[in-house]
Formats: structure tokens, sequence, C-alpha cells
């Protein structure tokens, strides 16, 4: 138990580069004074004493603002950083090294019994307000973007992002806990995808209005029956098969 309270420690100093002090980190961190408490309510929650693990995990919420329930298992040398909203259920599992941003919840989706939260492996980093739901898989080394909510199963070494979550693969490439700079914006790509739609059909309404004056001039002339062939093979028609849009629009998620 100590040497899993001193990684718990000495995380925060690799991880975060405020932490100037071990004072301040001590009594100022709630991210670790939420695992202390929960340390001590995990373990009466294993050997079965009733009330006194909720008890403490209560009271560490109402110092902290982060609630873990005694029941879940969770790994050493975790970071949560400011914390404030992290809700952990019962049943889920948090691997060793994993950073955790405030707003998270790793929760349930219904009132199922047994295993109903995520099992999250080692070394992932989920982002601010990022919700992991259900009794899913998160692999080793994942990168969850802020504000994502994830309902399947992730792969190891994925960054996964928006609404529904996306993978976005990621091999070979080691990336750094703290890098959020680069995460891909799924969104983003698909609003530039409908604005060139968009574009790409004004041109061709005005191919259609400009064939369409020159038909006129045609029929004027008499010329109408000569030329209607060709204004039926030059008129462009517009799918929307843009795979990128047609997801979206689907609600695909990973």
């Amino acid at each position: 138990m100590l040497s899993i309270l001193r990684a718990d420690f000495r995380i925060i100093f690799e991880r975060d580069p405020a932490a100037r002090n071990w004072l301040e980190v001590l009594f100022c961190y709630p991210g670790l004074q939420a695992l202390l408490f929960h340390r001590l309510a995990h373990w009466l929650y294993t050997v079965g004493l009733p009330f006194i693990p909720r008890l403490i995990s209560h009271l560490a919420r109402f110092l902290t603002g982060i609630e873990i329930h005694p029941g879940a298992a969770i790994g050493q040398s975790v970071f949560i950083d400011h914390g404030m909203g992290v809700v952990i259920g019962e049943t889920a599992i948090v691997g060793d090294y994993t950073l955790i941003y405030q707003g998270v919840t790793l929760g349930g989706t219904g009132k199922e019994c047994g295993k109903r939260h995520p099992t999250v492996g080692e070394n992932v980093v989920v982002g601010a307000g990022a919700k992991v739901l259900g009794n899913i898989q998160i692999g080793n080394n994942v990168r969850i973007g802020a504000g994502s909510v994830v309902l399947r199963d992730v792969p190891s070494d994925c960054t996964v992002v928006g609404v529904p979550g996306r993978i976005i693969y990621r091999s070979g490439v080691r990336v750094a806990p703290l890098e959020h700079s680069n995460l891909p914006d799924s969104e983003a790509e698909v609003i530039r995808a409908l604005v060139d739609r968009i574009e790409a059909l004004e041109e061709q309404i005005q191919t259609l209005q400009r064939t369409n004056s020159s038909r006129k001039t045609l029929v004027l002339t008499g010329c109408v029956a000569s030329n209607q062939a060709d204004f039926s093979q030059d008129a462009p028609v517009c799918n929307l098969r843009d795979k990128a849009i047609q997801q979206f629009l689907d609600g695909a998620g990973i």
C-alpha cells in the first residue's frame, strides 16, 4: 500500500509542471487526496465492511469534488488532474499511469447488474469532460479527446474523438501524454467537406443556369430539337457520396 501511495505522489511531479514542492502537492491537489481516501475505502470495501467505505467516499466527494465508488479498482501512478466533477463507478477498472482530467465520467449505461463500468488500460489519457460509458474495454496507450463520448471498445494505441467517439489510428507513433494540441477534429473535417460540396453545387447551378439560358435562345431560333440531347448529356449530376459526410449523418461511432 505504501509503495502505491508513493507512486501516486511521484507521478504528479512527472505529469504536472505546476507541481513545485511536496507540501503543495499533499495539501492542494484534490486528485491525490481523493485517491488517498479511495485507497482506504477500497480496502475496507474488499474486506466486506458495510457503510463505512461509502461514507468515506462521500466525505471525499464533499472535500475534493471527485466521486470514486469504493468498489472501483484504481491502479498505481494514476493522476487525476484538477479533478472537479470526476465520477468513477463501482465496477470500473483504471490501469496504471492513467491521466484523468476534470469532468470525466467512467460510468454505466443502465441498471444492469454485474460488470457495468469501463475497464481502462495502462497509460491512458482521458480528456476533460469525456464520458466513457458501459462495460467496454479501453486498451493501453489510448487517448480520449476532451468532450468525447465513448460507447464501444477501443483497441490499444488509438486516439478517440467526437460524439459518438471515433477512432483515429496512430500505429507506431509514440505520443506524449500531455500532448493535446494535435487531436484530430472529425466535426471540422465534415464541415469542410460540406463546404466543398456546397461550392461544387453552386458551380453546377451556375452551369445549369447558363445552359438553360442557351436553351431558351435555341428555342427562339427553332433549334431545340437538335440540342436537347446535348443538354441532357451535359447536365451535371449531384450524388452525396462523400464518406466522411455520410458517416457523420448516419451517426456512426467507433
